[in-house]
């Protein structure tokens, strides 16, 4: 069965392509004109502008594209959304946004403190990990996806939680919570372990866990989270069956793997600029390095 019948609003959420394009004529606007704006700004580079561009782009493929409406029926789908969602799109978002406008938004003194406190390198790991372990249990999935309120709170929760866990290692902003050196391979490593529990879960089931996926009652429920009831209600629908010859079970499968897989790549990506980055420094400061060393050693020995 074709998915337009399902209508362009359902398809495309124009209402979410003014958004974005809003969003990105004000994002250049404050950053073009910034000196007749804000105090103490600074010119945007390219690749600022670049990563806040794609970042809003991206955003706009996984909520208001047809990926949004394929992603309730298929399981798969979903789970790819997520992925770019939590884990793409916040550091494009924090490299993105010119450091002036972070100092702004961070010293305002209701987000100060939640902000200074949430973005604490471990605590951050703890929140996101147990966030995303939480939502994928099958009671509490079902229940959110099938409540437009639920669903925007936790969404939204989770995409916090997610800039705060990536705020320490792309952060450049003096006086903010930030991991150093091979420090960040140890978080990023750690925080790849601490999500890999939920998607094993999601791989290894053996039967499936969702019933958003598998009951045709719960699937419309949810579907009207990105379908008008109007057009739901002129359609005889009875689940995602008649979208995909996939098995249940399969696409579930499916989902967990894509999950891990882009996470990995991602996090790989990272792993290699955090070396590369950390190698440099190493190189363009060995004579101090060396002297320091060197010095600390004389120390020694004069002491000893």
């Amino acid at each position: 069965m074709p998915f337009n019948i399902f209508g362009f609003q359902a398809l495309w959420s124009p209402l979410f392509i003014l958004f974005s394009i809003l969003i990105i004529a004000l994002y250049l606007y404050i950053t073009t004109q910034s000196k007749y704006i804000v105090e103490g700004s600074q010119p945007v580079s390219k690749k600022e502008i670049s990563a806040f561009v794609i970042a809003i782009v991206l955003l706009y493929i996984v909520k208001g594209s047809p990926i949004d409406l394929i992603g309730h029926i298929l399981f798969s789908v979903h789970m790819t959304q997520m992925a770019i969602l939590l884990m793409l799109v916040p550091p494009l978002l924090i490299t993105g946004i010119p450091n002036w406008i972070w100092r702004k938004v961070i010293e305002n003194k209701f987000v100060k403190p939640l902000f200074r406190f949430f973005t604490k390198p471990l605590l951050s790991l703890i929140v996101f990990s147990g966030l995303f372990s939480f939502y994928h249990i099958p009671v509490i999935f079902d229940v959110v996806k099938q409540n437009e309120l639920y669903h925007i709170l936790f969404t939204l929760l989770l995409f916090i939680s997610s800039i705060f866990l990536w705020w320490p290692i792309i952060n450049k902003l003096e006086g903010e919570h930030q991991v150093h050196g091979l420090s960040k391979i140890g978080y990023i490593i750690g925080s790849a372990i601490l999500i890999t529990p939920a998607c094993a879960l999601i791989i290894f089931a053996d039967q499936p866990m969702y019933s958003t996926y598998t009951s045709g009652e719960a699937w419309l429920k949810a579907m009207e989270l990105c379908v008008p009831a109007s057009t739901l209600a002129n359609l005889s629908l009875s689940g995602p069956e008649l979208f995909t010859n996939m098995p249940v079970l399969e696409d579930q499968q499916l989902g967990g793997v894509v999950m891990k897989i882009i996470q990995e790549v991602i996090y790989g990506v990272i792993l290699a600029m955090v070396f590369f980055q950390w190698y440099q420094s190493e190189q363009d400061n060995a004579e101090d390095i060396t002297n320091k060393a060197l010095s600390d050693r004389q120390t020694y020995i004069a002491n000893k």
